[in-house]
Parts: C-alpha cells; structure tokens; sequence
C-alpha cells in the first residue's frame, strides 16, 4: 500500500509542477465548449433539444478525463527511457502494487483536470439539475479516468516509441470520442451508428455522467454503470498484464 501511495503523489506532483501541462490540456475542452456549445446552442433550441450547453458539457468534461487518463500512458516510455522505471521494478514491491500506484496517480490526475472543466462549464452556463446524484457524477468520472488510463497503460507498455505513442493513441480516442454520444445524440442516426456506439465504452460512461447530472440517458444509469464498472476491471486488469511484462 505504501508503494501505491508514493507512486501516486508522484503523479501528483508532476501534475501540480507543470502549470503549462494544466493550461494546455484545457485548450482542447475549452475550445469545442465555446465552439460547439455557443455555436450551435440556438439550432440545438430550435430543434427542440433543449439547452445545448447541458447535454454537451458532459461528454466535454468526459473529454478532458479521456485524453488526461489515456496520455498518462506516455510516462511510463519516458520512465523506461530515462531509467526511473528501471529503478522502480527493482524495489522490493510486486508489479503490482506498482501498476496500480500509476494507474491510480494517472486517474486522480485525469479526474482533477476534469472537475476544472466541470467548473468552467458551470462558469459558462451548465446547471446540475438533481444535487442528490452529484457523487453519483464523480464516481462515472472516476470510472471514465480508470478506465482510459488503463487503456493508457496497456499501450504505454507495449510501445517504446515515444513520438509513435500519440499518433496511435489520437488514432484510437478521436473515434471513441466523436462517437460516444459526446457531441450528438444517438436520437434519429443510421442503425449502424447507433450499433457503434453501443460497441463504444465511452459512450457509457459520456451517458452515465450525463444522465447523473441532467437527468437525460439513452441507456439508463444501472447499465451505464455496471458497463462501465465491467470494463474498468477488465482493462485495470489487461494493464496490469501487459506491464508485468515489460522488458528494461
């Protein structure tokens, strides 16, 4: 348990000491909240949908945790590059507890970059509409960030190609992102999209933290959430595979 602790104040403190790490992973959100959001919040009205900002601010809060929790991933080619990862697997701890201190560190951190978009989507007019399920929204948060790092550690295990690992990661997480519902909804699109996102892990998670903060869900909050749980496990579990693995 110490190991998992001092792995994840380490992630910690990368995060707090690096303040343009902080403000550049806000570019992204920031930007498709005020584009998508003030852009199209007058069409989404008039189709009756209602208040755009509302049902977009959760897929861009679920955006921001994404792409922190699967980009942690690239620490671990950096610790392996410049030894410290070498130093850590020879400690007298299992693999284990290591992988889990990272994936831990790397989910709190996503977690914390996506209650700052949380606060700048209230800023810009998001409302909550049920208080009551306001834990039930971190815990989908938490949820998403777990998974995805996992997801981040898998690859980040597997590559050793420093500038390879965002190319392939952009690759995989732009669709996942654009067609979990995040954006759009699932009302009225070809059956074979609406098959896609179904297939998406994003998408449970966007419609959970969704449901949880406005009320509106396509799936229902127990499926989102046993789905959600399920694939966490499961990926906790294949990163923690494939990072025991790793060859120095």
């Amino acid at each position: 348990m110490k190991a998992i602790y001092i792995l994840c104040m380490r992630q910690l403190k990368r995060y707090v000491r690096s303040p343009a790490r902080i403000i550049g992973s806000l570019g992204q959100p920031l930007l498709f909240l005020v584009a998508l959001g003030f852009g199209f919040r007058s069409m989404f009205a008039k189709a009756g949908g209602g208040n755009y900002i509302n049902f977009l601010s959760p897929g861009i809060i679920s955006m921001a945790i994404l792409f922190n929790a699967v980009f942690s991933g690239i620490e671990i080619i950096w610790d392996r590059q410049f030894g410290f990862l070498k130093e850590t697997l020879v400690a007298p701890v299992s693999r284990l507890e290591i992988v889990f201190g990272r994936m831990l560190g790397g989910a709190i951190v996503a977690m914390a970059q996506g209650t700052v978009v949380l606060v700048i989507c209230v800023i810009a007019g998001f409302r909550i509409q049920n208080s009551l399920l306001v834990p039930l929204a971190i815990l989908f948060m938490f949820l998403i960030a777990l998974l995805f790092t996992g997801i981040g550690t898998v690859f980040g295990s597997v590559l050793q190609d420093m500038q390879g690992f965002p190319l392939i990661i952009n690759f995989l997480i732009m669709p996942l992102f654009f067609f979990s519902g995040a954006i759009f909804s699932a009302d009225g699109l070809p059956k074979a999209l609406k098959f896609a996102l179904r297939l998406n892990p994003l998408s449970y998670g966007v419609d959970g933290l969704r449901g949880a903060c406005s009320s509106v869900y396509a799936y229902g909050l127990a499926t989102d959430l046993i789905v959600v749980t399920l694939l966490t496990a499961i990926l906790l579990g294949v990163g923690s595979y494939f990072f025991s693995k790793i060859q120095l």
